[in-house]
């Protein structure tokens, strides 16, 4: 086929040009193979890249850190506490919040943290993030519209568009797996805007709890969904009183 036919049939099927899709397959490349190879220059390569600046440019703007410090561990500083909605877990690197959970164990929201990133050293890190902590803590009690705080997530080009849209829907307001899907130009693809909202470990800034089922049955939410219930029902009250 053409070469505009190829670009216009892989955007089309999945919802990302071959450029992009090519750099995301390089980006997890080099993020598995920086600690394992002798030198930078050698992941670089390895992973796909023809330039050591390209590498640069392009991990630092995916994935925050440039390739030398993915070679290093990763440090994420946490801090938890009760908040209306149970346990809260938040964890930050230095360029702002990787995770945001809840839960009932506390032990077991920490273990889950080590899960996912099983070669950061993570620390408790109070004096950092209890503003962070109380703000989104005040949210849950009486949400507002500006939750406005810096995140760190990674994830492929797919679900970083699907997360940027949830971003999108206001307070008070939901949106069905397959409106997302259509807003996104993909309208075949909201299993995958499904998939990507499960795999969403920072709630609330991402707020996939206001994605529901077609028909407005809540589906399903990571954290469960009598929290996803009792979120949307507090968001729908403040948003009716603005």
């Amino acid at each position: 086929m053409s070469r505009s036919e190829l670009q216009w049939q892989f955007t089309h099927r999945l919802g990302v040009s071959p450029k992009a899709y090519g750099q995301t397959l390089n980006l997890h490349r080099l993020a598995r193979g920086a600690g394992k190879r002798r030198n930078v220059l050698d992941a670089v390569f390895e992973a796909g890249f023809g330039t050591n600046s390209a590498a640069y440019a392009a991990a630092s703007g995916a994935l925050g850190v440039t390739p030398g410090r993915l070679r290093g561990a990763l440090d994420i500083g946490w801090w938890m506490g009760l908040s209306d909605l149970g346990w809260m877990l938040l964890g930050a690197t230095t360029a702002g919040i990787c995770w945001l959970t809840f839960g009932s164990k506390p032990g077991e929201l920490l273990e889950e943290l080590r899960a996912a990133f099983p070669r950061a050293q993570l620390y408790n890190d109070e004096e950092r993030l209890y503003a962070w902590f109380e703000r989104v803590r005040d949210f849950v009690l009486l949400p507002r519209e500006a939750l406005d705080l810096p995140v760190d997530i990674q994830g492929t080009a797919f679900q970083s568009r699907v997360w940027r849209a949830l971003r999108d829907i206001p307070l008070g307001q939901t949106e069905t797996y397959g409106e997302v899907a259509r807003r996104l130009g993909e309208p075949k693809s909201h299993r995958a805007v499904a998939s990507a909202c499960a795999r969403n470990h920072v709630a609330l800034l991402i707020p996939c709890h206001r994605v529901v089922a077609s028909g407005g049955t809540p589906g399903g939410y990571r954290w469960g969904v009598r929290r996803k219930k009792s979120l949307l029902q507090r968001e729908a009250r403040a948003s009716e009183c603005n």
